[in-house]
């Protein structure tokens, strides 16, 4: 019996192959519990249809992931602090001020999880950020603290 998997079977494939078992372990646990469907011809054709969509939202958010890529950086966002009395700021710079400033300064909306800081920002001055988008795809921008 052919049967196509729905979800990753341990020994046996992952999901979305398609795979020929015993008769019995076909109907009695994998189709039984769920985890694959008979293969037959209507199943197989819906199966390739929802592979071409899944391939075709990807590709989509991947042009609007590289556009947002682009747009980061061309940006150089400025945040102003109040500075203490030895010309430090009081506390870091956070990941979601960043995220808040993007979306203020350049309509840019971001989640603050994906904004990586190697060094916490304690001082004034220029600094380099990587905003990791998803699909592999990784933005750099500029980051500028000034005092008040």
């Amino acid at each position: 019996m052919k049967v196509l998997l729905l979800k990753d079977v341990k020994g046996l494939g992952k999901a979305g192959e398609m795979k020929e078992v015993k008769d019995g372990y076909g109907k009695n646990f994998l189709i039984g519990n769920k985890l694959a469907l008979h293969a037959t011809n209507e199943v197989l054709k819906r199966h390739e249809a929802h592979v071409r969509k899944q391939k075709a939202e990807d590709t989509a958010e991947i042009e609007r992931l590289k556009g947002v890529e682009k747009a980061l950086g061309e940006v150089k966002l400025v945040v102003r602090r109040k500075l203490g009395a030895n010309g430090s700021l009081f506390g870091a710079v956070t990941k979601d001020e960043i995220a808040h400033e993007l979306q203020n300064q350049h309509s840019i909306e971001i989640d603050k999880k994906t904004i990586e800081i190697k060094n916490a920002i304690k001082m004034t001055g220029l600094f380099d950020i990587t905003v990791k988008l998803g699909h592999g795809i990784h933005a750099a921008m500029q980051l500028e603290i000034i005092g008040e």
